[in-house]
């Protein structure tokens, strides 16, 4: 290898460990970019109808704006007086409880091994009951850094949207000058399969909130809307997200009526399955094509790395690398790759 070939080995080894040192600013980056790529595709509507584009990235921007407002009063206004009322009704619920484990005791305790009574079960959670004041402060930091990170995306975001070309730019010049060309085409394709991925997300939150909506309010579970709006938001997050969605609907409906907590599961046990074998399938195939297995591979990978942000970028981080994987080491080299004899 020549000098120069050298050198540029060392500087690419150089970039690489700097970018793993400010990972998680990178990432924030990157979650602005796929909110700006998302409601780029709003924008690019209102542009094909002759608006110009500052007015056009305005108008989409009050649309979001709009979209969250009303997601917020449907969800966090109503669960804020459903708290108060889940508190006043936390006694009767664990006696509740507690008669459901002594009817276990009687007719089921015979069978299997023995198992501690509720007054052992709550010697044992008090030291995590002790510690509660120091969780909560550590939780409040948490929350703060948390905010600030979202005010930093939503500022990135913004800057993004308006003005796109000259980032793009910027970051093709990061690479050799033979391949800028082909740079150019893969962040289209990144755009366009970010573009197709957000469609199809969006399908979908929409396909789970209405079914879990319709399904609480023939069960009559109290705040169904809210329900069914915290669920189809919770679905951006395959397989934790529908789990955790399940929580708060299958409480407030056992201190309701304990079989409406385990009809409550079931229901969404089923749309969970509906979306799963048939949704998915039928929506992604037409938008993007990730396998279950990637998908499930790419949370626990982004997760580990990047943490919780990770975790809610995993899909479009694997979009992003399915996308560059396909282009540059398919195409671009093993494709290319020729047998010399």
């Amino acid at each position: 290898m020549r000098i120069g070939q050298w050198l540029g080995l060392f500087a690419l080894i150089v970039s690489l460990y700097i970018l793993w040192q400010i990972r998680q600013l990178v990432l924030l980056l990157f979650t602005a970019s796929v909110l700006a790529v998302a409601i780029n595709q709003l924008v690019r509507r209102f542009g094909r109808s002759g608006m110009k584009r500052a007015g056009a990235v305005w108008l989409s921007l009050g649309i979001v704006v709009a979209l969250l407002t009303v997601s917020f009063w449907l969800i966090v206004v109503p669960f804020i007086n459903q708290f108060q009322d889940l508190v006043e009704l936390l006694p009767s619920g664990i006696e509740r409880i507690r008669q459901g484990i002594n009817w276990l005791e009687l007719r089921v305790a015979p069978f299997l091994p023995e198992v501690p009574d509720l007054n052992q079960i709550i010697q044992q959670i008090q030291p995590y009951i002790a510690n509660l004041p120091a969780q909560m402060l550590a939780f409040f930091s948490t929350s703060v850094g948390a905010l600030l990170e979202f005010l930093l995306v939503l500022i990135l975001t913004l800057m993004i949207l308006v003005n796109p070309q000259p980032y793009r730019k910027a970051f093709i010049r990061c690479f050799p000058a033979f391949y800028r060309k082909r740079v150019d085409e893969i962040l289209t394709r990144c755009a366009d399969g970010l573009g197709a991925w957000t469609v199809g997300a969006l399908i979908e939150m929409v396909f789970i909130g209405a079914l879990s909506g319709i399904g609480l309010w023939i069960l009559q579970v109290p705040l169904a809307l809210a329900h069914a709006v915290l669920a189809g938001l919770l679905n951006f997050i395959p397989n934790i997200g529908p789990t955790l969605s399940v929580f708060l609907p299958a409480t407030i409906a056992f201190l309701d009526a304990p079989w409406k907590a385990l009809a409550v599961i079931v229901l969404y046990i089923i749309i969970q399955n509906v979306e799963s074998y048939w949704l998915t399938p039928t929506v992604m195939a037409h938008q993007v094509a990730l396998l279950p297995a990637v998908t499930l591979t790419a949370q626990i990978f982004f997760t580990t790395f990047f943490g919780a942000l990770g975790l809610l970028m995993a899909l479009p981080l694997a979009v992003v690398a399915k996308t560059w994987i396909e282009e540059t080491l398919f195409k671009d080299i093993l494709d290319r790759w020729q047998h010399s004899s």
